[in-house]
């Protein structure tokens, strides 16, 4: 099976994380091949704006930290910064090198793609499929969809591509990651996390809807508007913010690892998914 499926509609492509059996958990080869579809959709000059969705039931459940094709100790071509190869290195030189690529470097590149971006988010947009959503320009989410990142259960400060304060304000983000429950869409849409909801049925017919829309206007005008309003965003500190809270996503992996069980506080995706829901559920 294919792990990302890629197809146009017209001047959209689209690009589909396919591990439906597991929430689409993104294990290396995943990542690897998103970053294939992307330049693809890059370097095709009939494709205007790129959609990034989930096949199934869910956008994605976050990182892969328990299935049969979890690739931890794999390697794979570098692409995204140019630490050195993760395998075979000892504690946190294997950690940090390998998340800086897969995670928030991977995230980063995908940001700055030139032409514009949109998540069309299901079901469950947990931790790492947060990521995803959120180096998008635009979240289409349907109204079955929920969000959270419960990883401060591992006694980690939030996933590596930190942009909670900035999707969603620093009051809220810290109640996100506190109690890390999850929010429905129709939260997150007052949050400011997305730009729309839409019924389930129509998720895909209303993407590509505002994808075609998008597509009418002129490519280097939609290039350095993106480019514009990301560099305000950085001027606001995101960029400096992500460094900063990489850094002690760091320590916290650290911490884990010298007084507990293994860098992930003796979690799975089983507890991992039982943390996020709420008392309520």
């Amino acid at each position: 099976m294919t792990v990302v499926e890629y197809r146009t509609e017209g001047p959209v492509a689209v690009v589909t994380m396919n591990r439906p059996r597991y929430r689409n958990a993104q294990n290396s080869a995943m990542t690897y091949a998103l970053d294939d579809a992307f330049r693809t959709a890059c370097d095709d000059d009939a494709v205007k704006v790129i959609v990034l969705a989930g096949a199934g039931d869910h956008f994605s459940a976050g990182h892969d930290i328990g299935t049969p094709e979890r690739d931890i100790d794999t390697s794979f071509p570098r692409r995204a910064g140019m630490w050195w190869d993760h395998v075979g290195k000892p504690g946190a030189e294997s950690r940090y090198a390998r998340e800086s690529e897969v995670y928030l470097g991977m995230c980063r590149r995908w940001r700055e793609i030139p032409k514009p971006t949109i998540a069309s988010v299901q079901g469950a947009c947990v931790a790492g499929g947060l990521m995803l959503a959120w180096c998008c320009d635009l979240v289409v989410a349907a109204d079955d969809a929920f969000f959270a990142d419960p990883v401060v259960r591992m006694g980690i400060p939030g996933v590596e591509y930190f942009a909670h304060p900035w999707v969603m304000g620093p009051r809220f983000a810290k109640e996100f990651l506190f109690l890390g429950e999850r929010v429905d869409a129709a939260r997150a849409y007052q949050l400011g996390m997305l730009n729309r909801v839409v019924p389930r049925a129509d998720l895909e017919a209303s993407t590509l809807d505002i994808a075609g829309r998008i597509a009418k206007m002129p490519r280097l005008g939609l290039a350095l508007t993106k480019r514009a309003v990301n560099q305000a965003e950085d001027l606001m500190g995101l960029h400096a913010g992500m460094d900063s809270v990489f850094g002690l996503h760091h320590v916290a992996h650290a911490h884990n690892a010298e007084v507990g069980i293994d860098a992930l506080a003796g979690h799975d995706a089983r507890t991992m998914r039982d943390a996020q829901r709420s008392p309520k559920e």
